[in-house]
C-alpha cells in the first residue's frame, strides 16, 4: 500500500519497529477501555509478535496502517479496515491512538478522515462503518466530525464493569463524505 500524507501523520506500513509501540499501549487499561473484548485479558510477547508478524506477511484478513508523525515516522497509533466486503464495497474501521500524551489532539480526525479519501477513492468502497461502546465520548465525537452518523445500537451487547453496554453502529457513505470532504 502507499504511504498516505496529511498536515502531522502519515498512514504507512507496519513495520518490525513498531512492536515496542504496540507493545506499550496494549496492556495499558486507559488506551485499550474502549477496544474490542481482545483486550480483556492482558496481551503476551507472542501474541503481539504473531499479530504482527502475520501482518508483515500478508496474511492479516484486514487491510492497515500504522499512524506515525509525519516529519519522523515514528509510531503513533494504528488505523484499519476490517470485514472488507467486496460485493457490497464496505468495511468496518478500527483505530487506535497507542500514546497516552498524543489523546484528544486531532490525530484520530487526521487519520480517519485520510484513511476514508483512500477507502472511497482509491479502494471504491461505498461505505465504511464501525461499532463503539456507547460510553466512548471521545470516540463519538471524533467520528462525528469526521462524517459518521448513528444507524442504530445494539442494545446490551457489551458486558463491562459489572453492568451491560450498548454498542453503537456508526458509518458514513462516499456521497456523505464527498459532500464533507475538507478542502
Amino acid at each position: 500500500m502507499p504511504r498516505l500524507f496529511g498536515d502531522r501523520i502519515m498512514l504507512r506500513e507496519y513495520q518490525k519497529e513498531d512492536l515496542p509501540y504496540i507493545r506499550q499501549w496494549c496492556n495499558d487499561g486507559e488506551i485499550t477501555e474502549h477496544l474490542s473484548d481482545r483486550f480483556l485479558y492482558p496481551q503476551t510477547v507472542n501474541a503481539s509478535e504473531a499479530f504482527l508478524n502475520g501482518v508483515l506477511e500478508g496474511k492479516s484478513d484486514f487491510k492497515g496502517f500504522v499512524i506515525a508523525s509525519k516529519d519522523s515516522a515514528e509510531y503513533i497509533g494504528q488505523i484499519d479496515l476490517f470485514q472488507l466486503d467486496w460485493k457490497n464495497r464496505s468495511a468496518e474501521l478500527g483505530i487506535v491512538i497507542g500514546r497516552k500524551d498524543l489523546l484528544g489532539a486531532g490525530y484520530g480526525s487526521e487519520a480517519i478522515r485520510l484513511l476514508l479519501d483512500f477507502a472511497f477513492d482509491s479502494m471504491n468502497l461505498n461505505r465504511v462503518y464501525l461499532e463503539l461502546h456507547e460510553a466512548n465520548r471521545r470516540g463519538r465525537k471524533c467520528y462525528e466530525k469526521c462524517g459518521f452518523k448513528e444507524e442504530g445500537r445494539l442494545k446490551e451487547k457489551l458486558y463491562k464493569n459489572g453492568r451491560y453496554i450498548d454498542m453503537i453502529i456508526m458509518s458514513v457513505l462516499k456521497r456523505e463524505h464527498e459532500a464533507n470532504r475538507q478542502p
